[in-house]
């Protein structure tokens, strides 16, 4: 527990340096600037249609159906099984904790820092920063992304209820090489493609990774203290 706790901290104050930072401007603007002037640069139309695929990998909506229909089965499930009343309750419960804590946290974040998409037809160099003298009307929720918190959070989700559901059905738990691949490919897989898209800022992504595994390691604990 106490290890979460210093893993919920950690990636927490990453998530503030990250954005000090970025409102100080210097090194990691110039970082964002370079990746996004490379990926305008190397974009051929096969691997864009690649890339925007691969992004549907992050769709909050998708994501947290799915997690939605694993918790209804398994608390329709564990009331078949006459589990008890808390067995039941519980799966439907941190889903909810969950989506307080994602939601409301991105979406905070998100109005704080007021950040521009480097797709945008306005220079870069106003877009990249935060709280920048944007338009209205112009894009200004960029950061963190929120798609990388959702691979971060939602897959793990997923991965907890899909293993809770199998044990009850006196099945195995999925194999250490799946567990391990669902919690990394995903993650890995959208930060490429929206950032080669110019969907976000490379470090919008980063970001959203630190705060998903903030938010990851504190359902943990949360599990932890039932």
């Amino acid at each position: 527990m106490r290890r979460d706790a210093l893993l919920v901290a950690g990636f927490a104050a990453t998530v503030a340096v990250v954005t000090a930072a970025l409102a100080a401007g210097g090194p990691l603007i110039e970082l964002d600037l370079a990746v996004r002037e490379w990926s305008e640069a190397h974009r051929p139309a096969p691997a864009e249609t690649v890339a925007r695929a691969a992004n549907r990998l992050g769709q909050g909506g998708v994501l947290l159906g799915i997690c939605g229909v694993l918790t209804g089965w398994l608390a329709l499930a564990r009331w078949r099984w006459r589990a008890g009343w808390w067995p039941v309750l519980r799966p439907v419960l941190y889903l909810l904790v969950a989506v307080l804590l994602v939601y409301p946290t991105v979406a905070g974040l998100k109005a704080a820092t007021e950040r521009g998409a480097p797709s945008s037809p306005l220079p870069p160099e106003q877009t990249v920063a935060l709280l920048g003298p944007l338009p209205p009307g112009e894009y200004d929720t960029g950061y963190p992304s929120g798609h990388a918190v959702n691979t971060i959070v939602w897959y793990g989700v997923m991965l907890l209820l899909a293993t809770a559901l199998l044990r009850g059905y006196g099945r195995a738990r999925p194999p250490r090489p799946v567990r391990i691949g669902l919690r990394v490919i995903p993650p890995v897989i959208v930060v490429w493609a929206q950032t080669y898209l110019s969907f976000h800022w490379l470090t919008d992504s980063l970001a959203g990774l630190a705060l998903g595994l903030a938010i990851d390691r504190s359902l943990r604990l949360l599990r932890r203290r039932e």
